[in-house]
């Protein structure tokens, strides 16, 4: 395997074209079963609802509804705000997006099939993604005990991260 600095520039120019083109390729890859998904709840595809779509799947993590409608309006500024919320609000009642709420800061938002738990870190405030499998466990005994059945996605357990439990001053 050669190293960066052995590649031509035109070689790397045409590497990082081709990782864009696939990066875009999977994201309009992702759009499209979100806007199939949508079509098999009996939603329409509208192009706000396809724009919010975009957002989402291009926005990295946990967007907030603030950044989606920067983004939204970004690319399209005839799109407003409240129709971004609501679209947010109908992607949730349809079950392709669910809200989550990391400590006191404003709401995030992922897909449902990408469902994990947040653990969020009171000092630093890192989030760390953890596996619903993880929180079965937890959730049978609250079951069990209680009879209630827990959406333990929905808000995020916070306590420490191993870097702030330990002492360290920063993270890597």
């Amino acid at each position: 395997m050669s190293k960066p600095s052995d590649v031509s520039g035109s070689t790397r120019k045409r590497i990082q074209s081709n990782n864009a083109a696939a990066r875009h390729s999977i994201s309009n890859e992702r759009t499209e079963e979100m806007l199939q998904a949508l079509r098999d709840a009996g939603g329409r595809v509208t192009a706000p609802r396809r724009a919010v779509l975009d957002a989402l799947v291009s926005g990295g993590d946990h967007p907030t509804a603030e950044d989606l409608a920067e983004h939204v309006q970004r690319v399209h500024p005839d799109v407003a705000v409240s129709t971004i919320y609501r679209t947010l609000e109908h992607l949730e009642d349809i079950g392709i997006l669910v809200h989550v709420h990391l400590g006191h800061g404003p709401a995030v938002y992922h897909f449902t099939d990408d469902a994990h738990v947040h653990l969020v870190c009171r000092f630093c405030g890192h989030a760390t993604p953890l596996p619903m499998t993880a929180t079965r466990a937890m959730a049978k005994h609250i079951r069990t005990a209680s009879g209630f059945h827990a959406e333990l996605a929905h808000f995020s357990i916070t306590g420490l991260c191993s870097v702030c439990a330990s002492g360290t001053t920063h993270h890597a």
